[in-house]
């Protein structure tokens, strides 16, 4: 079975990106002997398989200077309908900073909710963004859904309780080519981080405050 990752992760680094190969991988699988973090994510696949995701959706990317190089924080971002606003902000950071990121939502389907941790994605829970944070990780949350990516979207209030004293970056992401097809570069900016309370804070009223911030940040973005 697959080996449990400490945060040193695979390749010493539960948070860098690293090399890898195809014959390496299929190798560690056929042996059993890979690793898979705390977080039920498994570094080596991700490293593979992203340069595929890297030719399919071209990112360029404004703000670098707001991307911490290490330590936690959690990337707000805008969205549609689609599902490719996460995909492009995962590509935009291990482009710019080399760090795998973590997707918070992990859609509760039988066999694609345990592909999708695999590749970075956590659930919808306060302890597993908490987890994240704590650990030293980047995650992006996603806002509520809107048609055309011209506004904030609704914050998830009760997310964001486990953010509090860690940096919150409100991150706008516009889709490429028309009608969203990934046919020219998608764009991707990174605003100021806010920080509002402090670890470990559990007060919803401080957390709502941090809501407001944070939605009027990605509007102004977009």
């Amino acid at each position: 079975m697959a080996e449990v990752a400490t945060l040193a992760g695979f390749g010493g680094d539960a948070d860098r990106v690293q090399p890898a190969n195809v014959v390496d991988v299929v190798r560690r699988r056929f042996n059993g002997r890979y690793v898979v973090d705390p977080f039920g994510a498994d570094p080596q696949l991700q490293d593979l398989v992203a340069p595929l995701f890297s030719r399919t959706i071209p990112v360029r990317v404004t703000g670098v200077e707001h991307l911490p190089a290490v330590g936690p924080a959690l990337l707000v971002m805008n969205r549609g309908m689609g599902v490719l606003e996460p995909t492009a902000l995962s590509i935009a950071v291990r482009q710019e900073c080399g760090r795998r990121l973590r997707i918070v939502g992990t859609l509760e389907l039988p066999v694609l909710s345990d592909a999708l941790r695999k590749m970075g994605s956590v659930g919808a829970y306060p302890g597993d963004l908490g987890a994240l944070l704590r650990a030293g990780h980047l995650a992006a949350l996603p806002l509520g859904v809107t048609w055309r990516r011209t506004g904030g979207g609704v914050p998830p209030t009760e997310l964001l309780v486990a953010a509090l004293g860690y940096p919150v970056i409100p991150v706008r992401v516009r889709p490429g080519g028309p009608f969203g097809l990934p046919l020219t570069p998608w764009r991707v900016h990174f605003g100021a981080p806010i920080l509002v309370g402090a670890i470990g804070d559990r007060d919803p009223l401080t957390a709502a405050e941090l809501a407001e911030a944070v939605r009027e940040a990605v509007l102004q973005l977009v």
